[in-house]
């Protein structure tokens, strides 16, 4: 599962769970894409968000002041932890365009080799543009996230 940015803390044995800061704002996607001064990161964001879009049926939503977000799904942890976060989303940083497959990518070996150059995290995959890698790899691993994230989560 994707780390959240948040923080936990225990005050005489009593759990204080601090809320999720990731969430949805009213932002404009369409003004945050326009914004991106790199032309070609601009349509490699454009052309993401089709992806995202097409996989979940879902419009994009800005989720804090960067990240951009399709669908949602609910999750609680044993801990007591619960949230709201996307099914899948993207983030157009300087160093690359980060692709937020939620379920990790330990079930897309085939795809991945596919894919052509990239780096992983536990969630993300950061690519440096989309003309260097396999379109429809990338696709199916998007498709297949949202897949396995609403079989998941409901």
């Amino acid at each position: 599962m994707r780390a959240i940015a948040c923080s936990v803390r225990r005050t005489n044995a009593v759990q204080v769970v601090a809320e999720n800061k990731t969430k949805p704002t009213r932002a404009s996607v369409t003004e945050f894409i326009n914004s991106i001064d790199d032309p070609q990161k601009r349509a490699d964001a454009r052309k993401v968000a089709a992806m995202m879009r097409k996989s979940t049926g879902k419009r994009a939503k800005m989720w804090g002041s960067s990240m951009v977000g399709f669908g949602q799904y609910h999750y609680r942890y044993a801990s007591g932890r619960e949230g709201n976060f996307f099914l899948t989303g993207f983030s157009p940083r300087k160093s690359a365009l980060t692709v937020y497959i939620m379920p990790g990518f330990e079930g897309y070996r085939k795809q991945m080799e596919k894919l052509g150059p990239h780096k992983t995290g536990k969630s993300c995959l950061y690519l440096k543009n989309l003309a260097s890698v396999d379109r429809n790899a990338l696709e199916e691993i998007i498709r297949d996230s949202v897949s396995v994230m609403k079989k998941r989560y409901g």
